[in-house]
């Protein structure tokens, strides 16, 4: 035989069992109470009741820590005394140190706002906002850069929205409605 021949025979052989098609999955018969001998059935217990997960307590309001508050100190001077660069470049230490902080993005969104720069003011004070979830004198104090943010840019329906945002926080007797950042 050939080997041409050979290879004829064996595709032949292997297309024809792909025609077969195999047998449809049966079931195995299913067992029924009367064919079963000696098996007792319990009747079904109802669930453990599960006790509701207690509250967790609430978020702390967050605050400084000492190295990171003398740096917001810091750059508060030099924003006062009209360096807005150098007080950038300490708040951008700041911010190297305790990143996740709603408080040195506050700060930062206010060095902006002052700078001349109200969208970047009006991104950092959300960023601020997202993060300070818990912390209403954080909220308020990011709404309120908001709020000067939209002002400065001509949007004062979203400007009163983001004060009265402001004033219901501080109003709730947690967030002074004009304390600094500490």
């Amino acid at each position: 035989m050939s080997s041409s021949f050979r290879f004829f025979i064996l595709a032949l052989a292997c297309g024809l069992t792909a025609c077969v098609a195999p047998k449809p999955f049966e079931p195995a018969p299913s067992a029924r109470p009367d064919d079963a001998v000696g098996v007792q059935t319990q009747p079904a217990t109802p669930p453990e009741t599960v006790a509701p997960p207690e509250s967790a307590p609430p978020p702390k309001p967050r605050t400084l820590s000492p190295a990171t508050k003398a740096l917001v100190t810091q750059a508060q001077s030099h924003m006062a005394a009209g360096n807005d660069a150098l007080a950038a470049s300490t708040l951008e230490r700041a911010l190297r140190i305790e990143p996740n902080n709603p408080l040195i993005w506050i700060e930062m969104a206010k060095l902006r706002q002052e700078e001349g720069n109200p969208a970047q003011a009006e991104n950092l004070a959300k960023k601020a906002l997202s993060m300070a979830t818990g912390d209403p004198r954080a909220q308020a104090s990011a709404w309120r850069v908001m709020a000067d943010a939209y002002r400065a840019r001509g949007r004062n329906p979203e400007a009163r929205e983001a004060d009265a945002r402001a004033e219901a926080l501080s109003s709730t007797g947690l967030a002074p409605s004009a304390a600094p950042i500490p």
